[in-house]
């Protein structure tokens, strides 16, 4: 891992990660559809405006649940924004992270780290974390891009990753990304 310290992504850049350009690059019930079913308990981690929480709670459905965590209080506001007064408000769980650990105790079936693991200085410590909370049965798909990650960075979280009790299941495409599936080893 580089030295250079880790950076989020601005609240003020939230709306390049909200937008239909992006919608029809990284479609999200495309992208997760074959892991999420109806009735699950989903983490979002560095779920951002929402992009991907609010097509979770939509595949969830009434039964399940989203957990959206996010270090910034300003992301997790735009999502509150986009959810009130609707039937999503139910679903979803705004979760603020504390800075070096997410800091939630219910257990999981999916967890989703979208563009966030590079953001996070301390990997191995995320990954122990996912794994305390992730079910047994669960999968953890981490995507990161192309223009902040390079191979070889990615191939170093995946070995982060599986220090810390995972293996990879499958190497899904999503177009341009790098990406992995994780299951408890």
């Amino acid at each position: 891992m580089s030295a250079e310290p880790k950076r989020v992504c601005p609240v003020e850049r939230a709306g390049s990660l909200d937008n239909r350009i992006r919608r029809w690059l990284q479609d999200p019930h495309r992208i997760l559809g074959p892991y999420v079913e109806e009735g699950m308990t989903v983490l979002d981690v560095g779920c951002g405006p929402g992009f991907f929480a609010i097509a979770l709670a939509q595949m969830v459905g009434e039964s399940g649940r989203v957990i959206a965590a996010d270090l910034q209080q300003g992301m997790l506001q735009k999502l509150e924004d986009k959810i009130a007064g609707t039937e999503l408000e139910q679903r979803i769980t705004l979760h603020k992270c504390e800075e070096n650990r997410i800091g939630v105790s219910q257990t999981v079936d999916f967890v989703l780290a979208f563009y966030v693991v590079h953001e996070i200085p301390n990997q191995a410590g995320l990954f122990q974390e996912l794994g305390s909370i992730l079910k047994p049965t669960g999968r953890l798909l981490v995507v990161e891009p192309p223009f902040h990650v390079s191979k070889a960075a990615f191939a170093e979280t995946i070995g982060r990753a599986r220090r810390a009790g995972f293996a990879p299941v499958a190497r899904p495409r999503v177009l341009f990304n790098k990406t992995v599936l994780l299951k408890k080893a």
